[in-house]
């Protein structure tokens, strides 16, 4: 039986945030957020919908209860220094426009890390951040840019003073580094790269490939990059034999192209 209630609110959702809740699994998803509108006192999705349009701390939480947000700003803390003392400097020697690419950048948290740390080096009027992901509804929490108090748990106090502004529980990151990143959809494995990157991101997410998959996507960044570019990977990715893909390591887990 079609229930008429959810899909209007699928329709709405989608209208509000861009989100699509139909690419979820409904039951699932159906179950998640009627125990969240029942425990806030609604007893339909019209109605919580209304709610959800009135009060933004509400909207906030379902936008919290709908994704699973495992990522977080400056994830590896250490790692973000050594990009912003020594990485990006030499980059910006050559360059003073980066072209930089965020790849399988989640809800955001990635791309805006490295906005915010190339604020401190050049104005952001002149940043541009590409960050691509498979999975459309997170790229449209993105783009909302509204995080939990845990995503900021790295952030430095004065990268929380200046571009955050706090809103209830939630976390609203400012325009001015949303404007400075494209979000766009991307396949990894199946589409094609840009080329001439100065710097290509693609931290945590290579784990979950098969080492046949991996091999493919090394030559793909290393082939994207320019020459002298950097490849920055996550903490538990370590490229072996860098070599084979003209990369050569010039700090942990930072790969040049040769």
């Amino acid at each position: 039986m079609v229930d008429h209630d959810y899909e209007q609110f699928i329709g709405k959702i989608k209208q509000k945030s861009g989100i699509d809740l139909s690419l979820y699994k409904e039951a699932q998803m159906k179950r998640r957020l009627v125990s969240l509108y029942e425990k806030k006192g609604f007893t339909s999705f019209r109605d919580f919908y209304n709610g959800i349009s009135k009060e933004n701390e509400l909207y906030y939480e379902f936008l919290d209860r709908m994704t699973i947000n495992v990522s977080e700003f400056y994830r590896n803390f250490k790692r973000w220094q050594v990009l912003e003392e020594k990485i990006l400097p030499r980059l910006l020697e050559k360059n003073s426009r980066l072209k930089i690419w965020s790849a399988a950048c989640s809800t955001g948290e990635e791309p805006y890390t490295i906005a915010m740390i190339l604020s401190k080096i050049v104005p952001l009027s002149s940043v541009k951040i590409v960050a691509t992901d498979i999975d459309k509804n997170v790229l449209a929490r993105a783009k909302i840019g509204i995080y939990p108090e845990r995503s900021l748990n790295e952030v430095p106090n004065e990268m929380k003073r200046k571009f955050f502004k706090q809103e209830g529980t939630k976390y609203k990151i400012s325009d001015q580094i949303i404007n400075s990143v494209q979000f766009k959809r991307q396949n990894l494995l199946a589409d094609s790269f840009d080329k001439q990157f100065d710097l290509i991101v693609c931290r945590n997410v290579l784990i979950y490939f098969t080492e046949e998959a991996k091999e493919i996507l090394f030559r793909k960044f290393s082939n994207a990059l320019k020459r002298g570019g950097i490849f920055f990977v996550g903490s538990t990715e370590q490229i072996f034999h860098a070599e084979r893909y003209q990369l050569s390591s010039v700090d942990t887990f930072f790969y040049q192209k040769c």
